[in-house]
């Protein structure tokens, strides 16, 4: 009887079904900079900021290639395998960059690289959905590119001691960026954390230094101790660079804050070659191979953690891979048939 009258109270009149505040036909220009106005209201650091930025250019270059309009009802699926496909096989890196040589031109991302810019267009599509915005994220329906995890290459003691030895430590240039290095290795911060480090963020009475939260990757500010040794360099620093009155620490020989670039260029360009090391050297291996170097020396994980600023053990655990000549000592050290065999396992004496 009450289904009945509810019949007839519906008779004649339209049934909602859809929501009047998310249209198909909208602008993704226009509701990115609501991503990112939001974003940057909600503290997130400018260089997450630029790379929202970067990847979603990346995107609007393919739809603009392929000659798609920029709206939301253009966005499915099928378009975005093919967007992964052209990422992987097509994409020219840095193709119309006036200061990279040919060789940085390499074709086609990493499936690593790939995934990490699919991450970040699945999170805008997912805000959108939360803000109302849209009612479909087809992002979640797209699969990460499947890769297996080679292993990640990390200087040894050596190689860090051959690098150490190459800049002149009797020009200015040549001694800061010793003691850059040196200050990379012992804290494991982040260029643009050190970068960024001012002389009243160094505390010489705890050889520590305060990464804050305006610098800092995820916004939190921490405490990083240095060496002794260290903390010496960075003293001589400072006295070598009080002529330039300004109040960042790593400056260039005109007396401003020096540039990531700047210093990636100085190690590339002359350090790596002057110390005869194969590998691709870049300021972020420092961080990682100290990390790894800290691990193989018995430090704790979760010291470590603190130390790099991860708020998750995960994010730890995926760049601090143990080199197969550490798991091989540790191994030989730990095995369970040390103490199954014991003392049967001593190597015999043979005669001559």
């Amino acid at each position: 009887m009450l289904s009945e009258k509810h019949s007839e109270r519906r008779k004649g009149k339209r049934v909602k079904s859809t929501r009047d505040n998310i249209a198909s036909n909208q602008s993704i220009d226009t509701l990115f900079e609501y991503y990112c106005e939001t974003k940057i209201a909600e503290g997130r650091a400018v260089k997450t900021i630029e790379k929202y930025r970067l990847i979603y250019g990346n995107f609007c270059k393919y739809l603009d290639g392929h000659e798609i309009g920029r709206l939301v009802e253009n966005i499915d699926i099928e378009l975005i395998r093919k967007y992964v496909s052209w990422l992987l096989h097509d994409y020219v890196q840095f193709e119309h960059h006036k200061f990279k040589p040919d060789y940085a031109k390499k074709i086609g991302l990493s499936p690593y690289t790939t995934n990490d810019y699919l991450k970040n267009l699945r999170s805008f599509f997912r805000f959108l959905i939360e803000e109302d915005k849209i009612s479909n994220n087809p992002f979640e329906d797209v699969k990460n590119v499947k890769f297996t995890d080679s292993e990640i290459v990390v200087l040894t003691p050596e190689e860090l001691k051959r690098l150490l030895d190459t800049p002149d430590k009797r020009s200015y240039a040549g001694f800061r960026d010793y003691v850059l290095m040196t200050f990379l290795i012992d804290t494991m911060t982040r260029i643009n954390e050190a970068l960024s480090l001012k002389v009243a963020d160094i505390d010489f009475v705890n050889n520590t230094i305060n990464v804050r939260a305006i610098v800092a990757k995820n916004r939190k500010s921490r405490i990083v101790p240095f060496q002794k040794n260290t903390a010496k360099l960075l003293k001589e620093l400072i006295k070598e660079t009080e002529e330039f009155e300004n109040e960042y620490l790593f400056l260039a020989n005109y007396g401003e804050r020096l540039t990531p670039n700047h210093f990636r260029n100085q190690l590339r360009r002359h350090y790596v070659k002057k110390a005869n090391i194969t590998k691709r050297v870049h300021p972020h291996l420092f961080r990682h191979t100290g990390a790894t170097l800290y691990l193989e020396s018995g430090g704790d994980i979760r010291h470590l953690q603190l130390l790099l600023g991860h708020a998750d053990l995960r994010m730890v655990m995926r760049y601090t891979h143990l080199s197969n000549k550490a798991l091989q000592e540790q191994h030989e050290k730990y095995s369970p048939m040390n103490q199954v065999v014991g003392k049967l396992n001593k190597s015999r004496k043979i005669k001559r």
